[in-house]
């Protein structure tokens, strides 16, 4: 409890079984309001909060008319388009009585493996929450193949974690925690209130999907509380259906908690850091106190570049000798960093003919 008390940054994953009826394939439109005071009640004591949300073609599948059967894939792909539109107006007018604004985000699993989309993913998601927006991500479904397939929204949500350097994960199951067993099939099973280390007998117990709407299972939130944990990111698994989830997580609900290795930053840090360069930026004197004081790498400190790399890709960070300061991520491809070096911030779109990030280096992409 206290890992989501403190949390500065959240992210909260909902599946398709607690919000939408199972029966009549309508939205559970009370559930959802009262989950906005949930996040209302977040946002007011200083967290960004990210919704992390499965439900569009559970909607779309509704609307259309195609029961609670297995779809083929392009009619998931069309009650995904179908039911995202009613999804994502749905988020809004729930939050909006708070004061809250909402942004889509729509993603995959293939974002977060593609260091430029990576980083087009992460900025967008920092301004957003800069501005006090609650993104409203989801899987691109209506193009998307294995997601549908697998459905893999909690892993999605570690990544969002992952990529945001988010404090906290929760993931709302139709379950109130991790078992020892099925609790449905073995009455002595025992529900795990912490767990420090996923170990392989702890992954032997994880069990499959077993909800009509819902395609995620115990295997699938395991490998995502593998992927929060190892970036320093605790994750709680919690029984969702009740009102007001999250402030009874904060009551002490049942849950089970994966105990984070380290901090959220300083795991990113150690990830930035072990990746080989694919080139060099070399910066002059003012850069490099800068840099010290904690600051982001902006054009106009590089005196060079060197190598081949496009944008995503890590590089050595030099000082005016030739002294190792640190790796990080590239907000331009070689080419274009060539060509800004030395320019100022607001001189860049008229460099390169378009508008471009301020900084070559943000911080928060640098291990120094």
């Amino acid at each position: 409890m206290a890992s989501l008390t403190a949390a500065r940054r959240i992210v909260v994953k909902i599946g398709s079984a607690l919000l939408v009826d199972r029966a009549t394939g309508a939205l559970r439109g009370d559930w959802l309001r009262a989950l906005a005071e949930d996040v209302a009640m977040l946002k007011a004591r200083g967290a960004g909060v990210i919704l992390v949300s499965s439900g569009s073609i559970a909607l779309g599948r509704g609307v259309l008319g195609l029961g609670l059967g297995t779809l083929a894939l392009e009619q998931s792909q069309a009650a995904a388009a179908v039911g995202q539109i009613r999804l994502a107006r749905a988020y809004e007018e729930a939050l909006a009585p708070h004061g809250i604004t909402t942004g889509q985000v729509l993603v995959t699993l293939e974002d977060s493996a593609d260091r430029r989309r990576y980083l087009n993913t992460r900025a967008t998601m920092e301004t957003m929450l800069s501005l006090g927006v609650v993104p409203i991500v989801n899987e691109n479904d209506t193009i998307a193949t294995d997601e549908i397939r697998y459905g893999d929204n909690d892993r999605l949500a570690a990544q969002v974690a992952v990529t945001v350097g988010a404090d906290a994960c929760v993931l709302l199951s139709d379950v109130d925690g991790f078992y020892s067993a099925n609790p449905l099939a073995d009455p002595t099973a025992r529900r795990f209130d912490l767990i420090e280390e996923i170990t392989p007998k702890i992954e032997a117990m994880a069990g499959d999907a077993g909800s009509g709407l819902s395609k995620g299972g115990m295997k699938t939130k395991l490998m995502a509380a593998k992927t929060a944990t190892g970036a320093g990111c605790a994750l709680a698994i919690t029984e969702g259906a009740r009102m007001r989830p999250i402030e009874a997580l904060e009551e002490g609900a049942p849950a089970t908690w994966f105990r984070p290795k380290g901090d959220p930053q300083v795991a990113r840090k150690r990830w930035i850091a072990a990746m080989k360069p694919r080139g060099a930026i070399t910066v002059d004197a003012g850069a490099v106190a800068a840099l010290a004081r904690g600051k982001s790498l902006l054009p106009a400190g590089v005196v060079s570049v060197s190598g081949e790399f496009g944008r995503g890709d890590p590089v050595s960070i030099l000082g005016p000798q030739g002294q190792g300061l640190g790796t990080g991520l590239a907000r331009y491809t070689a080419s274009e960093a060539r060509a800004i070096r030395g320019c100022r911030s607001g001189d860049i779109e008229g460099v390169l003919g378009y508008p471009g990030r301020a900084a070559l280096i943000h911080r928060d992409d640098m291990a120094t």
